[in-house]
């Protein structure tokens, strides 16, 4: 029961650290040996071939539509990906506004069952409370450890598999776009990608932001560890990466807000 109970508490920030930080850490780990193997269509495995050469195609069939702007490029690759990768989204959204409105129905009764036990401190009063805080979670059929982390799990080798195509693609390191080179590392980008990673991270939290009131230090500091890791792996990338990261941090800010609307909408109807 107290094992559960521990992993309830933590589900979450474990939860947010494996999409937030992991991601990031294996991205930087590998980025010093990709630019010295290009991808082609003859690179081997299925990983290069499957996934990333076809994205690194398209970054040069687009760069090619726009003049050779690869830059735009890569943001246009970003939003259809970003496009494709919708549904999933919509899904997860669903799942957490289920959580959250269960929640809206629980956290009276978790609360006066707090409570009953603020001035007891002794070991069978803190195991009857944990047995009682169980009974609620069943009565409900609420589980806090289904966050519905599959959809971020499926985005990862896409993800990836873009990454390495910027990486690998030695064309973009000729060409600039906006105000600096694609191929050289910029001093302004990583901080804008660096801000935008910690708003997605803010905006993303409101959907379950209930559920986090007993957790806000765990997710305060994973909230600024991620953009500031964002942001230091960034200096040392050229500037392609970090504008990826961004514009992909943008819309999903965009699409976070929309899709919290789209299904926030029944959920008052229903309490109403």
């Amino acid at each position: 029961m107290k094992k559960t109970l521990m992993l309830q508490k933590w589900a979450k920030p474990i939860h947010v650290m494996l999409i937030g930080v992991i991601p990031i850490i294996i991205l930087s780990g590998c980025s010093t040996a990709s630019p010295s193997n290009p991808i082609n269509v003859d690179s081997q495995g299925i990983f290069n071939h499957y996934f990333i050469y076809p994205f690194s195609f398209l970054i040069t069939f687009f760069a090619n539509a726009f003049h050779g702007n690869y830059g735009l490029s890569i943001v246009l690759m970003t939003f259809i990906i970003r496009l494709a990768i919708m549904p999933l989204m919509m899904n997860q959204t669903k799942k957490q506004m289920a959580i959250k409105e269960k929640m809206a129905v629980l956290q009276p009764e978790l609360n006066a069952l707090k409570e009953k036990y603020k001035n007891d401190v002794s070991a069978d009063a803190k195991k009857q409370q944990q047995v009682e805080m169980m009974e609620l979670y069943q009565k409900y059929q609420f589980n806090p450890l289904s966050m519905g982390c599959l959809p971020m799990l499926l985005q990862w080798p896409i993800t990836l598999a873009f990454y390495y195509a910027i990486r690998r693609t030695p064309e973009i390191a000729d060409h600039n776009f906006l105000w600096f080179s694609l191929g050289e590392m910029d001093m302004i980008l990583p901080i804008i990608a660096a801000v935008v990673y910690y708003v997605q991270f803010r905006v993303s939290q409101s959907v379950s932001a209930q559920y986090q009131q007993n957790q806000n230090n765990q997710m305060a500091f994973i909230g600024l560890l991620s953009p500031i890791m964002m942001g230091v792996f960034s200096f040392s990338m050229p500037a392609a990466l970090p504008l990826y990261w961004a514009v992909g941090g943008i819309f999903i800010i965009v699409q976070t807000i929309i899709l919290n609307k789209m299904y926030a909408k029944p959920m008052q109807q229903v309490k109403t």
